[in-house]
């Protein structure tokens, strides 16, 4: 007996897989956000009690803060070496990325912890924990920044640079009018795998932040672990759900790119 797997068959696997570890447990977390912890009942309270909680708001507009000066400093450090390495006429130069992007293989517990001995080395780790917290973060999540504007910029159609000055297009006004809306594609890339890990990623702040930063992702964790209110962190957890859909949103995430991967519409 012979079986027959069309094209669309093939994707039940990665459907069940969706359904099992992605859709089901966010179903669950959509139950206890909007239940009572002790009767089960149909309640917002959760939802008050975080917008209401002084506590709560001043971690979330802090977790806010690290994630864009984080993100901010990633791209002002990896946009000139990503420039720098895609217009290099070196042979060698995936060499020089691979030396950047290398930390993306190394497990970041381990990363983070050699940063933290190496602050307390010199005497930084404990005396400045949200400065501490941000270097972490940077430090961590440079690469992710690095990788896509290198791979957006080494796409370059240098035809274009060659107009623009062939026009009497300066080296500046080339920059502004032609490899900066080309490369805009790659910065939103960036600023996407950057900006939305920082908000939650709590084993940085705890570790060099020595405990005394406390961020999103760790009042979550706290939800869920040690306080045991599982309703509150389903809560926070939604809202912050909706802050990275709105983040998407603006930055364009949900848009083809198709068109601005050809640099369509740039003029």
């Amino acid at each position: 007996m012979k079986f027959h797997f069309s094209r669309k068959q093939l994707i039940i696997p990665y459907g069940l897989f969706l359904a099992l570890f992605v859709v089901l447990p966010l179903l669950f977390i959509v139950y206890y956000a909007f239940t009572d912890g002790s009767t089960g009942a149909f309640t917002l309270s959760n939802f008050g009690k975080f917008l209401t909680s002084g506590t709560s708001l001043s971690t979330l507009l802090l977790s806010v803060g690290v994630a864009i000066l984080t993100t901010l400093f990633c791209l002002l450090i990896a946009y000139p070496i990503a420039y720098v390495l895609a217009r290099s006429k070196m042979k060698k130069k995936t060499v020089l990325l691979m030396l950047f992007v290398l930390p993306m293989w190394i497990n970041f517990v381990l990363r983070i912890n050699a940063l933290r001995e190496f602050l307390d080395l010199i005497g930084l780790l404990g005396n400045a924990n949200l400065f501490n917290t941000v270097l972490g973060m940077i430090y961590d999540f440079l690469p992710f920044m690095i990788l896509p504007l290198y791979t957006t910029l080494i796409k370059m159609d240098k035809n274009l640079l060659e107009a623009s000055s062939d026009l009497g297009g300066n080296a500046f006004t080339t920059f502004i009018k032609v490899t900066l809306p080309m490369s805009m594609q790659g910065i939103i890339s960036g600023i996407t795998m950057v900006f939305m890990p920082t908000m939650t990623n709590y084993v940085i702040s705890d570790t060099l932040g020595l405990g005394h930063v406390t961020i999103i992702g760790k009042l979550i964790e706290d939800c869920f672990g040690a306080r045991a209110d599982w309703n509150l962190g389903s809560a926070i957890a939604l809202i912050l759900l909706v802050i990275i859909f709105a983040t998407m949103v603006f930055t364009g995430g949900f848009k083809d790119d198709e068109a601005g991967a050809r640099g369509a519409g740039l003029w």
